[in-house]
């Protein structure tokens, strides 16, 4: 059987690629030494595939046909999209696929009643892009992205992040090879994209957010972390954070936040989190 063997969470603003050297130093430094210490864990934790958790940007699907999930279940993941690496100021990557687990993603999640589509070609932005930058440079993991509906109404709560963050981990442990996976999920903190905010962090929201996941108390987080908190903290962004809720379904205890910066010139607040403890 599968083991999940690490899971994480980090801010994936194209800034930090795209226009890094406009941040403060500090924060660059932040950036940096967070990043290295993610990939210090996972080479820790030996996995052999990471599932990617984000959201699609409407880069994939149209604006009136948005799934709630969607698998990426390609041999080979090539990015960024075209019109991205430019922006990014990247050049194209190829990262190795793992078909045979994202066909079970979606198989097994229908027997568990997890509705999933799938692509067989995925375009990324800077949702799987700038994480892959930062934290699987050289390709040596495979992967299998996962990208959710955060923009689109109805968009789902908090409280459903989580629940098929749980069925993704019974989903994933219950795979037949024997596969070491790490869970990564990417997004916010507090921006707002292209809105009225767009020059806007919200540092109170950010710091008690990740104050309740340093905590480690779930219910807690998700009776208080409504969507309609996350839409005070930045309309269209700030609701990325449901892919950390749903990887937080994979942990146990408190969170080890590596850094935090309400970062203007990268227009989003920026963080980067690991957690030890993992649901047995």
């Amino acid at each position: 059987m599968a083991e999940i063997v690490a899971a994480m969470a980090m801010t994936h603003s194209p800034g930090l690629t795209g226009w890094f050297a406009r941040g403060l130093e500090d924060d660059q430094r932040q950036v940096l030494g967070a990043c290295a210490e993610m990939r210090h864990r996972l080479e820790a934790a030996r996995p052999d595939v990471l599932v990617m958790v984000s959201n699609d940007h409407l880069l994939n699907w149209p604006i009136n046909n948005v799934p709630e999930y969607t698998v990426g279940i390609g041999a080979e993941h090539v990015g960024p999209a075209d019109w991205f690496d430019e922006w990014l100021g990247m050049e194209k990557y190829r990262v190795r696929g793992h078909p045979e687990l994202a066909r079970w993603i979606v198989n097994e999640g229908a027997r568990r009643r997890l509705a999933l589509a799938w692509l067989r070609e995925m375009q990324f932005d800077d949702g799987i892009s700038v994480p892959t930058h930062y934290l699987n440079p050289d390709g040596r993991y495979r992967l299998v992205p996962v990208t959710m509906n955060c923009t689109v109404p109805p968009i789902p709560t908090p409280g459903r992040a989580y629940e098929v963050g749980g069925v993704l981990r019974d989903t994933l442990r219950a795979y037949p090879g024997a596969d070491r996976i790490a869970i990564v999920a990417t997004g916010g903190l507090s921006h707002e994209p292209g809105g009225p905010r767009y020059f806007w962090v919200d540092e109170e929201f950010d710091t008690w957010f990740l104050d309740l996941l340093k905590q480690g108390d779930h219910a807690r987080l998700l009776r208080e972390c409504t969507l309609e908190r996350m839409e005070a903290a930045g309309s269209g962004g700030t609701a990325e954070l449901l892919a950390w809720i749903l990887a937080l379904a994979f942990t146990r205890g408190p969170a080890d936040v590596l850094a935090y910066m309400p970062a203007l010139a990268w227009r989003s607040g920026t963080g980067m989190v690991v957690w030890d403890g993992l649901t047995p």
